[in-house]
Formats: C-alpha cells, structure tokens, sequence
C-alpha cells in the first residue's frame, strides 16, 4: 500500500496532533485516549506524518516477528479495550 492508501483507512478530522502541537489545527485521527482522574477521557490524536512512522514501525515489527502486517488498526486495540473496560464499570 501506498502512504494515501494508507491514511484512507483512518477517520480524520481537525485536531491537535500530540506530537506536534506546534503545527496547530490540522487533519488528525484518533490512536487513543487518556483518563486523567477528574477531568474524563481525552483523545490522543496524531496527524499524517506520525501515523506513516507508526504505520513504518508497526510493518517493521510485524516482519520481524515473522506475522502479517495490517494496516490501519493504529490504537484501535487500545482504544476498543478502553472503551469495553469503562463499560464494565459500576
């Protein structure tokens, strides 16, 4: 897959990417969320170049480990255990 058809496998909307927050507002997608004690969750959002190095270090990982490598999932996992885990709660 090329870089767009990779970044087209994610939901973007404008946000505050964590590790640029100098850039400002610009495209980001969701790849996790923070639950500070009193404040709620809060979404971890990353813009399109850090979601390429991530995709880059998730296929690197993937080949190494000898597993096939798909696109796309970039804190789904996490994001998806998080939200069953608050569901559980009293």
């Amino acid at each position: 897959m090329d870089r767009q058809q990779i970044l087209d496998l994610y939901d973007w909307a404008d946000g505050v990417c964590f590790r640029h927050p100098g850039k400002g507002t610009v495209p980001t997608t969701v790849v996790g969320a923070l639950h500070p004690p009193a404040v709620g969750e809060r979404e971890v959002r990353a813009c399109t170049e850090c979601v390429i190095g991530m995709e880059d270090i998730r296929r690197e990982q993937a080949a190494r480990a000898g597993i096939e490598y798909c696109p796309g999932q970039i804190g789904r996992a996490s994001w998806d255990a998080d939200r069953a885990r608050r569901d559980q709660r009293p």
